[in-house]
């Protein structure tokens, strides 16, 4: 089931507060970026950098992901392991109703699974 508009400017909204907090300087943007965007019911955020060997290429590895159960209406958090497969969050799998929560969460980082 699709957000309605009102529901998807609300998240785009959240998204772009989290980029103004968390991308890096503008100078290095070419080097390392961070990205944020709503695919479906889900919110993935992710890193752009140059490929390693072609360095004309950027690649995007992932760093999180939220998605939303309407009926439930919670947001499931996940990170990606390095067999390419999401996981639930361990510290905390389901956040109650509010995105910003899931932001805090990977800002945190508690158990070292977003960012190394």
């Amino acid at each position: 089931m699709a957000f309605t508009s009102e529901e998807k400017q609300k998240i785009e909204n959240k998204i772009q507060a989290f980029l103004d907090r968390k991308r890096p300087e503008e100078n290095i943007r070419n080097k390392l970026d961070l990205g944020c965007d709503l695919k479906r019911q889900s919110v993935h955020i992710y890193e752009i950098r140059p490929h390693p060997v072609h360095p004309e290429e950027k690649i995007y590895p992932a760093i999180a992901k939220a998605t939303f159960n309407k009926s439930r209406k919670i947001w499931k958090i996940y990170w990606q392991r390095a067999n390419m497969k999401w996981e639930a969050y361990p510290p905390c799998p389901a956040v109650v109703g509010d995105l910003d929560l899931f932001f805090k969460e990977v800002e945190e980082d508690r158990a070292g699974c977003f960012y190394g």
